[in-house]
């Protein structure tokens, strides 16, 4: 699906493209927004730029060289962004480039950045002189979203934070499952933060002529910095309740192993009695006693309740 927006009095807007001028559309736009293109979007796409397009796995490498670099189709740079998916977050790579006269982005999910931007387009609320504006408003549209999800993410671990240190009836488990979601997102925020940075700095070396942009790429770079701080604190506290809750699942667990040992050591002697007189010996003068047998109920009793009296003195119970 191709998508074409242009600058209009300094506002960008979206545009519909008639049936049968998508050749037209494609030079007349300032920003093409390709997400999963067909066959023929690609090869309109590519004899306009004269270069192939990037598959999905040259998206995926991570090398800085294959994500950030300037060919004779224009400064390609490839980003990565958060989507969330059933509870999850993943990550949608995206492929930008930046020519003099447009931008163009493919893509093959649908990131909440762009449907956000594209919402705001349509209610002219994002302002822009040129290609270069845009693309950097869409890297600010980006850094938004990822303290909004950091922020979210926030929230839940101080539920998960009172579900593990102050609710006696939490189910411990439930919550290692939890903390286990939280750390898989915010590994991916701060995955698509140092992708952010990088980008970041590579347009800071290509646009050194435009002093108005540079000053809000640098001032992104320190929302990043700030954001990435904010990731290394949710890191460590989900650390901090993850070993909480595994301490407190072992305190658990050894209160009932207690229990155990307890029961083994107080029934070991009477059991040591009741296996001295079930013994088949001829000559046993205790089997003859008219109280023989009162006596050892009596012992075995007293044998069982003297250790259980000595746990209790000693507070082990």
């Amino acid at each position: 699906m191709l998508r074409f927006f242009k600058i209009q009095a300094g506002r960008i807007q979206e545009t519909k493209c008639p049936e049968g001028e998508l050749g037209d559309c494609l030079k007349e736009a300032d920003w093409i927004d390709a997400q999963e293109p067909n066959e023929e979007e690609r090869a309109l796409l590519q004899g306009m730029l004269h270069t192939d397009l990037p598959e999905s796995d040259e998206l995926e490498e991570i090398e800085a060289s294959a994500r950030c670099f300037v060919d004779q189709a224009g400064m390609h740079i490839h980003f990565l962004f958060l989507a969330p998916t059933g509870g999850r977050h993943t990550t949608v790579n995206v492929a930008c480039i930046l020519q003099k006269e447009r931008l163009i982005t493919i893509r093959e999910g649908d990131p909440a950045d762009f449907r956000l931007l594209r919402m705001r387009a349509r209610r002219g609320q994002v302002e822009a002189q040129s290609p270069e504006d845009l693309l950097v408003t869409l890297l600010e549209q980006k850094i938004e979203n990822h303290a909004d999800t950091l922020e979210d993410l926030h929230r839940q671990l101080e539920k998960v934070s009172y579900l593990v240190l102050e609710d006696e009836e939490a189910e411990l488990e439930d919550a290692i499952s939890q903390l286990a979601r939280l750390e898989d997102s915010n590994g991916k925020v701060r995955l698509c933060l140092m992708d952010t940075q990088r980008d970041i700095s590579f347009l800071l070396r290509h646009l050194r002529t435009r002093s108005e942009q540079i000053e809000t790429l640098r001032e992104m770079m320190r929302d990043i910095e700030t954001l990435m701080s904010h990731t290394t604190f949710l890191f460590d506290k989900i650390n901090f309740l993850m070993d909480s809750t595994q301490g407190f699942i072992n305190i658990e667990q050894n209160k009932i192993i207690k229990i155990f040992s307890i029961a083994a050591v107080v029934f070991l002697p009477p059991t040591l009695i009741a296996s001295i007189y079930g013994m088949n010996f001829e000559h046993m003068p205790e089997l003859k006693w008219l109280l023989g047998y009162p006596w050892a109920i009596g012992l075995m009793i007293a044998a069982g309740i003297a250790p259980y009296w000595y746990f209790k003195r000693k507070g082990w119970m």
